[in-house]
């Protein structure tokens, strides 16, 4: 069985285990496999195809899964791997760059309510900003759809980091986490909604007990801030806190787990650099941030996260399945308390459903094939695959010695070949390390 070309011994990960979770991103993928592991036996079924860049899903208590495609559309995957037609009244969305339908999750009374969220790239005054709406799931459309939520304020330039992913804490509460736009500074600003983790009633009004509630000048839904572009969060199944993963600039990944009013240092601080070679001073130098408790240099592009809670790989109980974009695989993590104590694997929203399963959709970036979904088993993980254009050199500089020495710490990183005559009148490798995330 052969990898995909990246040496993830480099990257202190299980060989077994990378070669295992690294087959959604080799060709074939349709074809049935079975994979041997420390833990147990799994086998790779296809499950659904025909979806275009699929970003989010929420299984439905009957096994049914709705799946967002990012261009706009919400569907529902049948357990027999029928695809529905694109269910009505979904919010229109800016379906650019990285903006689109993202997210979806239910309401934690959703037996009672049928009540589903979606959180987007929308357009308004001043540009685009993320926004979250929610509607009631009738059988064909979303019904009574209302926006519940917007960014604030929203801009104008590259449609960057809208980071728009859901959960719902302990309390019924709902968190949702936004990108800083790729604007820096305001991720530090309390009077924004750019670069913060986002607490709300499931009305969308804030609670009492928000950390800025009543302080003047600070928005008072804000949990946390500092944050850079967060696409990964999941409730702590044991102590009902906030896990969260986001992206670092050149370098630089993180897991944090997310505390009310803490401030995580974006842009002031990072274990990256820029994308120019800058360096940005490392967290240990500025005690007042909150730190990360895992780093990844080079990146492995995290996305969504799940903790592992059922029963069908009992090695796995308690750890933290990550997505990662660039590392081309399923990243586990295994813990000790607040503690990262193992990092195995070699991928867009593990999403924890009922018991036995976990959701999946892989952003296979820079490689065109029909998109999928999959089933894993026994533990059942489930996989959609979409098409997506490769990330494309962001300016000159890229066809440079400096920028390659810039990129130099990045090496191990699997390479990832583009052509640009308007810049290099050549073929080109660049580290997807390097390009803009």
């Amino acid at each position: 069985m052969r990898s995909i070309g990246v040496d993830f011994c480099k990257f202190g990960l299980t060989g077994v285990l990378a070669a295992l979770l690294s087959l959604c991103t080799l060709p074939g993928l349709a074809k049935d496999r079975a994979i041997e592991t420390k833990e147990t036996a799994l086998k790779v079924e296809t499950v659904a195809g025909g979806l275009e860049s699929p970003w989010g899903l929420a299984f439905l208590p009957d096994g049914r899964m709705l799946v967002t495609e990012r261009a706009g559309r919400l569907r529902i995957v049948g357990k027999d791997g029928t695809v529905s037609e694109p269910l009505k009244g979904v919010p229109e969305v800016v379906a650019e760059g990285q903006g689109g339908l993202l997210d979806v999750a239910l309401d934690p009374k959703f037996g009672e309510n049928q009540l589903v969220y979606v959180s987007y790239a929308e357009a308004g005054d001043g540009g685009a900003g993320t926004a979250v709406a929610r509607g009631r799931l009738g059988e064909d459309r979303l019904e009574n759809v209302e926006v519940i939520w917007r960014q604030k304020p929203k801009v104008e330039g590259r449609p960057l980091h809208f980071g728009s992913r859901l959960a719902f804490g302990p309390d019924g509460k709902l968190f949702v986490t936004t990108g800083d736009r790729f604007k820096f500074d305001p991720a530090q600003d309390l009077a924004t909604t750019l670069g913060k983790i986002v607490r709300i009633n499931p009305d969308g009004s804030v609670p009492e007990d928000n950390p800025f509630v009543g302080q003047e000048g600070k928005l008072p839904e804000i949990y946390s801030y500092g944050h850079r572009h967060a696409q990964g969060v999941a409730i702590h199944p044991k102590t009902g806190a906030l896990w969260e993963t986001e992206y670092g600039p050149l370098g630089g990944d993180e897991l944090n787990i997310v505390e009310p009013g803490k401030d995580y240092g974006w842009p002031a601080v990072s274990w990256g650099k820029h994308y120019n070679g800058k360096e940005i001073p490392d967290p240990p130098t500025r005690p007042e941030f909150t730190d990360a408790i895992k780093q990844w240099t080079p990146v492995i592009s995290p996305s969504g996260i799940t903790f592992y809670t059922a029963d069908a790989i009992p090695g796995w109980q308690g750890n933290l399945l990550i997505a990662g974009l660039s590392a081309q695989g399923i990243v586990r993590l295994t813990l000790d308390g607040e503690k990262v104590t193992g990092c195995h694997g070699r991928a867009h929203s593990p999403r924890g459903a009922r018991p036995g399963r976990r959701g999946l959709c892989l952003d296979r970036q820079g490689r065109r094939r029909d998109p999928a979904a999959q089933r894993r088993k026994p533990a059942q993980l489930n996989i959609g695959l979409r098409r997506g254009r490769g990330r494309q050199p962001r300016t000159s500089p890229r066809c440079s010695a400096d920028f390659r020495s810039a990129c130099s710490a990045y090496s191990d990183a699997r390479r990832s070949c583009a052509t640009s005559t308007r810049r290099c009148g050549r073929p080109i490798c660049i580290p997807i390390s390097c390009r803009t995330r």
